[in-house]
């Protein structure tokens, strides 16, 4: 069971605060766990990847419609302001993945990190959990995507680059809106969008393969802001863009709904009748194999708005005839045959890992 931690680090204080952004209000409640295990794998047919590690659960970034929110209600707790402001560390996620990455029958697979929550929200600063993970993976040279909207993976640049270079790594970032202002109000305490994309540039300048998604697509609220997202994503060095349509599931439509209301009242029913056209007249879709699509009219015409601009700034060139939303999510659509083909693999000597890199 999770333990409470009494005196938690405070990430606003460390040394990367520089990266973070101000305290929520609210008080946190920080809870260390001794996890079992943290390579999830998923047979989901949505999902571009088949394994991903999370060492948070919940998350501070408090994002109004994060999909992952009902998660938390696995912990007895609730999907709304409990999912921002409970959040548990899995204090040992570095010396599970190398347990793992050490079984007989690990094959170096394409580890997702955020596949659930952000592996960079503002608690890394001080824990290095995803940090750690990484030069995990750097030791076996495995392979790695990641999606993150928080600038602090930009103190990780040189560790990716290097991953990069002797392994794969892709960092996508989401950053679904171009105004500061807007993102804020609907992802209060995730970095704002101006300093994702300087992170992306610092990636991008490290070697590190980037992409952006603009994923949740909000109809009536970002849509229009889809050139100017993915002119600024090939300024700062990106190669790739996906997005997806918003998803609601169950709890998240409540908190995502009140939120709407609040932050753009005179939008709010706009936003609602714009969702409905690109989910069959519904507020979300559940089945599998279409949560993750959009249909309609709508859907369509910002499909093709996406589309046009990826092919004017050249986004997505190296996947021509690949669908845009199958263009991988943190460097997981390789097919897993090319992927073993060349896969670099390996694990460390007894002596460590200082002869082998």
């Amino acid at each position: 069971m999770p333990r409470p931690v009494n005196n938690p680090p405070n990430p606003w204080s460390s040394t990367q605060v520089e990266y973070l952004e101000e305290a929520p209000p609210a008080t946190l409640q920080i809870f260390e766990e001794q996890a079992r295990s943290i390579v999830t794998a998923n047979d989901s047919p949505d999902l571009p990847f088949r394994y991903s590690v999370n060492p948070y659960r919940g998350c501070i970034h408090a994002c109004a419609y994060c999909y992952a929110r009902p998660s938390h209600q696995y912990l007895g707790w609730g999907a709304g302001t409990d999912f921002d402001r409970k959040i548990v560390v899995k204090a040992n996620a570095p010396e599970l993945l190398e347990k793992e990455l050490n079984k007989p029958g690990w094959q170096g697979d394409t580890i997702v990190f955020s596949g659930n929550v952000d592996c960079y929200q503002p608690l890394e600063a001080s824990y290095e959990l995803t940090r750690r993970c990484l030069e995990v993976c750097l030791a076996f040279r495995n392979p790695v995507g990641l999606i993150t909207k928080g600038a602090l993976v930009r103190r990780d640049a040189a560790l990716l680059g290097e991953l990069a270079r002797r392994a794969r790594a892709r960092v996508h970032f989401s950053i679904p809106f171009a105004d500061d202002a807007v993102a804020r109000k609907m992802e209060p305490y995730a970095s704002r969008s101006s300093l994702r994309f300087e992170a992306m540039r610092a990636l991008s300048d490290a070697g590190v393969p980037t992409g952006i998604s603009l994923s949740p697509m909000i109809p009536g609220l970002n849509d229009s802001d889809v050139p100017e997202l993915l002119e600024r994503a090939r300024d700062a060095g990106a190669q790739s863009a996906f997005m997806m349509p918003l998803r609601l599931p169950r709890e998240v439509l409540p908190v995502f709904d009140e939120r709407l209301e609040e932050a753009f009242p005179d939008r709010a029913g706009k936003v609602r009748r714009g969702i409905q056209e690109m989910r069959g007249g519904k507020m979300n879709e559940a089945a599998f194999g279409a949560r993750f699509q959009g249909a309609g009219a709508r859907w369509a015409a910002i499909q093709r708005l996406f589309e046009v601009h990826c092919q004017r700034l050249g986004l997505n060139a190296a996947r021509v005839g690949d669908e845009a939303d199958e263009a991988d999510a943190a460097d997981a659509a390789d097919a897993a045959d090319a992927a073993k083909a060349r896969s670099t693999f390996r694990r460390p000597s007894r002596q460590g890992t200082l002869f082998d890199l």
